[in-house]
């Protein structure tokens, strides 16, 4: 059985952003499944920050697969400052197919050999270097698409 519970963190960070300072909400997703916790923390971006949008575009390779492309807006992929210190304008992006969390994408583009027959769900979300998984008003800054296999 899997249960999700979100916790509200009752302290502010402060994040200090090119000379400004700026508070972030941090939120923590707590998933519960057949008895196992699973973290995911998720950093709010505050009103009058620039807001990342991740907009992904699948592309069926002309041999076999799919490209997937990212493009993104008021973020930077940050690879070479993974597992440090979060701020909210750059980082990295997780990819989930139907659900399953597959890898960390570090840059625009990915390449995607095999997806299982039927509908097939991808998904994409910008994180920060520590991995908090970026919020604005409540939503994840992701996207989805979905690919039919036949």
């Amino acid at each position: 059985m899997k249960q999700k519970l979100v916790l509200l963190s009752a302290s502010l960070i402060g994040l200090t952003l090119f000379g400004t300072v700026a508070t972030a909400q941090l939120q923590r997703n707590v998933e519960l499944k057949d008895g196992e916790r699973h973290e995911h923390k998720m950093m709010e971006i505050p009103d009058g920050q620039p807001v990342p949008t991740v907009d992904l575009i699948v592309h069926r390779d002309a041999l076999k697969g799919w490209n997937l492309e990212l493009k993104v807006t008021n973020f930077a992929f940050a690879p070479e400052k993974v597992n440090q210190s979060s701020n909210f304008k750059e980082g990295h992006a997780h990819l989930y197919v139907n659900g399953k969390k597959i890898t960390r994408l570090y840059g625009n583009w990915y390449y995607l050999d095999r997806l299982e027959p039927g509908r097939n769900e991808i998904k994409v979300s910008l994180n920060a270097n520590g991995h908090e998984t970026f919020m604005h008003r409540g939503k994840a800054i992701e996207d989805v698409a979905i690919v039919e296999v036949r």
